[in-house]
């Protein structure tokens, strides 16, 4: 295979062809570039303000609050995976270094009965999740993206990533968790995004669900 620089100017191995089209989800296409979509404008990141809180439904029934060190001092991981917008671009071999989703469950579990959690952002984003997305391997709290820091239009300080799903599920600029015992919409989801949002299966509008694929 041919190689390639990544953004941190380290190589990277350029997939030929055949492997593209075969990691690429229906309705895909290769982007040059790392094009940068959000909803509404960038915040201000003030480490000293800044906690990510864990509640709803908490194996406690607390709350629990993380500071920027608390989080800066999780153990951390990488995770290598390929990107895919709704709007229909897709970038390949993504490095993504941050936290484990499942750090955060191990350090403050839901209880027994929550199915789904509800990510929520600054400005009062969100996009919700069943629990066995948030339970993947490769779901990950990042705060890097190859190697660098995230930069603040991409999410930092720290964004959600979860590679198996359309990237409006990789919530940018997360501030918190909430556990739920039922599903609820999360932003887009609320104005016709469907609720699960696999890009294998091409799910884009919730005019696309099936029984039981979203909440009432």
């Amino acid at each position: 295979m041919p190689g390639g620089r990544r953004d941190d100017g380290s190589m990277a191995i350029v997939p030929d062809d055949m492997e593209v089209d075969r990691r690429l989800p229906p309705g895909q296409y290769v982007t040059r570039g790392r094009p940068v979509v959000h909803y509404g404008r960038v915040p201000a990141f003030r480490p000293e303000r800044w906690n990510l809180m864990v509640f709803g439904a908490t194996a406690s029934g607390t709350e629990s609050r993380l500071t920027w060190p608390e989080f800066c001092a999780l153990p951390r991981v990488t995770v290598v995976a390929d990107f895919h917008c709704v709007t229909r671009f897709s970038v390949l071999d993504n490095v993504w270094s941050g936290v484990a989703a499942t750090t955060l469950l191990e350090l403050v579990p839901p209880a027994p009965e929550v199915r789904h959690v509800m990510i929520w952002a600054e400005y009062g984003y969100s996009a919700n999740l069943r629990m066995s997305d948030f339970t993947a391997p490769d779901t990950v709290f990042a705060t890097e993206l190859d190697h660098r820091p995230l930069t603040p239009e991409r999410g930092y300080p720290v964004r959600l990533v979860v590679p198996h799903l359309y990237a409006w599920k990789s919530v940018k600029w997360v501030r918190g968790i909430e556990y739920l015992v039922e599903d609820r919409r999360g932003f887009w989801e609320e104005r016709g995004y469907h609720n699960i949002g696999d890009p294998w299966r091409e799910q884009r509008y919730s005019y696309q669900e099936e029984p039981g694929e979203g909440p009432p």
